[in-house]
């Protein structure tokens, strides 16, 4: 009985000294996870902020609809990330990136008509590039959960899409075109996207247009 004793003992000694080691792999995701979790919560933060201000300041109804649509989207994604994150000990921002916020100002001194093209631009921007560093994730993503979240993120952040360039038609928005190098250009200046080394994504930012990783070999939403 001793013996099965001091073996149980050894036992519990051996697990114990390995969890720890097994707990630190766990908590360290790849640069490119983490930032990718980062970015994405920003861009939530952000779409949350401006779905609302459409519904608050839109004038055309599909504006409104659209807002509200995002807001809920926005929220329910969110919520994956949060959690996502806090399983693999990612620390994530209290608040929408400096540019998204820029953008939010901006807006909220517009309205009417003026108000609706300018955030359908802003969102068009910020869509293309939350796309692009989406399908940047899912094939150069390392920690499954993240890549699952991205494959999940996906088809919402498309339809979302899909869905502002109906109403960029509709409005008479210029809708972002591609380039060559497969890199989204929206009209006027863009900025980096979720993923990107150095900074975090806006929707619609103010900064200089930046490509995200593996954005040439990565294919851009089609203008449909």
């Amino acid at each position: 009985m001793l013996g099965l004793k001091r073996f149980g003992l050894i036992a519990a000694l051996v697990v114990v000294g390995l969890a720890p080691a097994a707990a630190a792999q766990a908590a360290a995701p790849s640069t490119q996870d983490t930032q990718y979790l980062q970015a994405l919560h920003q861009v939530n933060l952000g779409e949350i902020v401006l779905g609302n201000l459409a519904q608050q300041k839109g004038q055309n109804q599909q504006v409104k609809d659209l807002g509200a649509q995002f807001v809920t989207d926005h929220t329910q994604l969110d919520q994956t990330v949060q959690s996502t994150a806090q399983q693999l000990n990612v620390s994530l921002p209290s608040e929408p990136t400096a540019d998204e916020q820029a953008v939010v100002k901006k807006l909220q001194n517009l309205s009417g008509a003026e108000f609706d093209k300018a955030w359908v631009t802003a969102e068009l921007a910020g869509h293309v590039q939350a796309i692009q560093a989406t399908q940047t994730e899912i094939s150069q993503g390392a920690e499954q959960s993240v890549i699952q979240l991205a494959q999940d993120a996906l088809p919402v952040l498309q339809a979302h899409y899909d869905a502002l360039v109906a109403l960029a038609q509709t409005l008479g928005v210029p809708v972002p075109q591609t380039s060559a190098s497969g890199t989204a250009s929206p009209s006027g200046s863009g900025t980096p996207a979720p993923g990107n080394t150095t900074e975090s994504p806006a929707p619609g930012g103010t900064g200089t247009e930046t490509p995200a990783p593996g954005t040439t070999e990565t294919p851009v939403p089609s203008n449909s």
